[in-house]
């Protein structure tokens, strides 16, 4: 590290974790462990890709174990030795870091939905069912394509949709609904709700068939998901639209099934007098993680499996998460130097004492680190 100090020797461990955790980006973290050897050990044995991809998305805090699958060899964290140890903390570091960066790189949004579930209640079975929403379209073979509520006195009363996803991991920003016009009824009514909430999570038995829809339904999906994301309340407009309703933040949908609840109803049936909600289409946006990363459900306590697939997008992790050679060259020491300092400033460190930890290294000069530590930096890349 030429004339600066390691500050991690230095200041020793309480507060060089301190520091470390002062980074909220995954790839800071990253390429602070191509700084020199004893920083990478640091960042892998205290977990800081864990920690932080868990402090940003706790939705994932639920696996229990990772493990990582190469062509017909399965390596798992359940070792005992120290070497084995080792290792396993080199897996969660790998795989914790392509995690987020999956999550936080831009990549083709799609219809995330795979099938429908079930409904809380469908007034006509199977003519308005819950399946009609992955229609996009109004008239399906010319006959009205929606799916309907029952009707109800009360209109309070709120109504689940239930869909499961294309994967078992999918990164959801948005969820878009078109409430349904009867364009064949008095006035063209839309049978809108007042407003919708998400819940994202996974099923306790995967194993269950869907069910038909009922008036009990409802409580049986209660008891039949675990819910590890909801949403706030957004309002819904009653128009004939297909309404977006936009995350606060990207989520990680841990398990592939998503719930909308349509909460409260605004429009009667003239022939009943009973409060309706129907729904045209649904689409939930996003993209799935797989087949790079999959996850497996171990029991119906909520208990998973994380799984990575290096050898399924045909290229190592490395190539994609880490840095290459080239681009350590030009941002490996000099670069986290930069963050670090950059950082100080924020919170008011005193730059006398960071630039004598540091260094004053100018930004146009090459890193130069030992042979040890490029050994061992090839080590990250190719394992």
């Amino acid at each position: 590290m030429g004339q600066c100090w390691d500050f991690v020797e230095l200041l020793g461990r309480d507060l060089s974790i301190t520091i470390f955790n002062l980074l909220d980006d995954p790839a800071d973290l990253v390429r602070v462990s191509f700084v020199s050897r004893s920083w990478r050990r640091f960042v892998i044995a205290y977990c800081f890709s864990k920690h932080l991809c868990l402090s940003i998305w706790p939705e994932l805090s639920n696996f229990s174990r990772v493990v990582e699958i190469s062509g017909s060899t399965v390596s798992a964290n359940a070792e005992s030795s120290s070497s084995a140890e080792w290792k396993n903390l080199e897996r969660e570091h790998r795989v914790y870091a392509y995690l987020s960066h999956c999550i936080v790189s831009p990549m083709g949004k799609m219809d995330c939905i795979g099938e429908a579930i079930s409904a809380s209640s469908t007034d006509n079975y199977p003519d308005e069912s819950i399946d009609n929403t992955l229609e996009d379209a109004e008239r399906v073979d010319l006959r009205p394509s929606y799916w309907s509520s029952k009707g109800e006195e009360d209109p309070s009363v709120s109504e689940m949709l239930t869909y499961r996803l294309c994967s078992k991991l999918c990164v959801i920003d948005e969820i878009r609904i078109q409430p349904f016009r009867a364009f064949f009824q008095y006035g063209y009514p839309i049978y809108s709700a007042k407003s919708v909430r998400f819940r994202m999570g996974q099923c306790r038995f995967p194993q269950k068939q869907r069910t038909l829809p009922s008036e009990h339904a409802a409580g049986r999906s209660a008891d039949n998901y675990i819910w590890t994301y909801v949403s706030p309340v957004f309002q819904m407009a009653q128009e004939n639209v297909l309404q977006s309703f936009k995350l606060p933040r990207p989520v990680v949908c841990v398990g592939g099934v998503v719930q909308i609840e349509l909460m409260g109803r605004v429009q009667k049936q003239e022939m009943d007098d009973l409060y309706y909600i129907c729904v045209c289409h649904v689409q939930i946006i996003g993209y799935p993680l797989a087949p790079v990363i999959d996850v497996d459900v171990i029991d119906s306590m909520g208990n998973l499996v994380l799984k990575y697939f290096p050898g399924a997008r045909g290229c190592k992790i490395s190539q994609e998460v880490m840095p290459s050679e080239e681009t350590r060259e030009h941002s490996g020491w000099n670069a986290i130097a930069a963050r670090i300092r950059q950082l100080g400033v924020v919170r008011g460190w005193n730059q006398a004492i960071v630039g004598r930890l540091l260094g004053n290294i100018p930004e146009d000069v090459d890193d130069d680190e030992d042979e040890d530590d490029d050994d061992d930096d090839d080590e990250v890349v190719d394992g």
